[in-house]
C-alpha cells in the first residue's frame, strides 16, 4: 500500500513539474490589498480538480491570520443543491509580498507542499477576480456576488483564453441563493 501511494505521489509531482515547463510564465496583477481581498468570492467558473467537478453553490472565504497567512475555507454542494455540504480548509502563505499576488496553498492531504495560488485578474473594485496556476490545469473565476451578467462572463472567459488556457474546459458553478445549510458553514470564520 505505501509503495502504491509512494508511487502515484511521484507520478503527481512529476506530471506538475513537467506541466508547468510547457508554458509560459502566468504574470499575476501588480498588487493585491489583501485586506480588501480578503472575504467571501463565490465561485462563477472554474477548471475544476477532481474534488470539486460537481460543485454547486462554491464559496471559497479568506482570512487574515495574526501570522500574516491565510486562512480559507472553500464550501460547496457536492453533486447538486441538495448534495452534501463539502468543507475544505487550505492554508495560504503570501510568496511574494511585493505583489501579495503569489500565494502558496497547503492541503491537509498533500502536505508538505504548497501549492500555486496566483492572482491574475483582479478587477479595481476587488468585485471579480481570476485564480490561475502556471501549469494551466485549474482556474477558478469569482466574484462578491453568486451572479454575473451573461457579458460579463463571455469578458471573463474571454480574459481566461488570453491567459493560455482552453477555456473550452471552463465549467459555469451553478449557484443558487439562499442556502441555509451550506451558510452554516460559510459562518464559522475560515480556519
Amino acid at each position: 500500500m505505501l509503495r502504491h501511494v509512494i508511487s502515484v505521489v511521484l507520478v503527481m509531482l512529476t506530471s506538475s513539474f513537467l506541466s508547468c515547463s510547457s508554458y509560459p510564465p502566468l504574470a499575476t496583477v501588480p498588487f493585491v490589498d489583501l485586506d480588501r481581498f480578503v472575504g467571501d468570492w463565490y465561485v462563477i467558473a472554474h477548471i475544476p480538480a477532481s474534488v470539486e467537478r460537481s460543485a454547486h453553490n462554491a464559496v471559497e472565504s479568506y482570512a487574515l491570520a495574526d501570522d500574516g497567512s491565510i486562512e480559507t475555507r472553500y464550501v460547496f454542494r457536492d453533486g447538486g443543491f441538495d448534495g452534501e455540504v463539502v468543507v475544505l480548509e487550505p492554508h495560504g502563505r503570501v510568496r511574494d509580498t511585493a505583489s501579495n499576488a503569489e500565494w502558496g496553498m497547503r492541503f491537509a492531504w498533500w502536505w508538505p507542499f504548497r501549492l500555486e495560488y496566483l492572482v491574475t485578474y483582479l478587477d479595481d473594485a476587488y468585485e471579480t477576480t481570476i485564480i490561475g496556476r502556471s501549469a494551466r490545469d485549474y482556474v477558478w473565476v469569482m466574484s462578491r456576488s453568486p451572479a454575473m451578467s451573461d457579458e460579463r462572463y463571455a469578458a471573463m472567459v474571454l480574459e481566461v483564453a488570453r491567459q493560455g488556457y482552453d477555456a473550452s474546459k471552463l465549467r459555469r458553478v451553478p449557484q443558487r441563493w439562499p442556502d441555509p445549510g451550506h451558510a452554516a458553514a460559510l459562518e464559522r470564520s475560515p480556519g
